[in-house]
């Protein structure tokens, strides 16, 4: 996703941006965290009364899928770090009942994650009053190779596209880098 840099000699894929975000456990996430691994991505606020649940949901079940890969891992970013505490995260991942080490919950600055999401995740996040909620965001759940680029977007409000990711993270999984 993004434009990529053609030279004469190759093309630049755009890469997700260096990040410094906390984690449900208080932990410092950041590309460091996902080194060496493929990840799924989503951009969430616990709050939400519309999206969010049924994305949730379908990452779930991607999860479910690579609970026990250590070459897989995931992030929900929320956009709402003011309501969205560390606290607040930590809870909804001991309820979700996944591992904090595989299923990374961030919050950090409100500009930082929704410049994260526009410019390196090419995904709408932002304060919106006429939202319910709050929030106007993508439903999507974003593949990122071990280069950091965007491989694949899924709807997360249809369990086939989630299938679909199921089976796009097996072949990214194949590839030879």
């Amino acid at each position: 996703m993004g434009n990529p840099i053609i030279t004469e000699t190759d093309t630049i894929y755009p890469t997700i941006a260096d990040f410094i975000l906390t984690n449900q456990d208080g932990k410092t996430i950041t590309n460091e965290t996902f080194r060496d691994k493929i990840y799924v991505a989503d951009f969430i606020f616990l709050s939400c009364p519309t999206i969010c649940p049924k994305m949730t949901k379908e990452m779930y079940n991607v999860y479910l899928s690579y609970a026990t890969d250590a070459r897989v891992g995931f992030i929900s970013h929320t956009i709402d770090p003011e309501h969205d505490t560390i606290r607040r995260l930590k809870s909804y991942a001991e309820n979700l009942g996944v591992s904090s080490a595989k299923w990374q919950f961030v919050t950090g600055n409100q500009d930082s994650i929704l410049s994260l999401s526009e410019h390196s995740y090419f995904s709408a996040a932002y304060p919106d009053s006429t939202s319910p909620g709050g929030f106007t965001h993508s439903g999507g759940l974003l593949l990122v190779d071990m280069h950091r680029h965007i491989r694949g977007v899924y709807n997360s409000t249809n369990p086939s596209e989630t299938k679909r990711l199921i089976n796009d993270i097996k072949t990214l999984l194949k590839e030879q880098f």
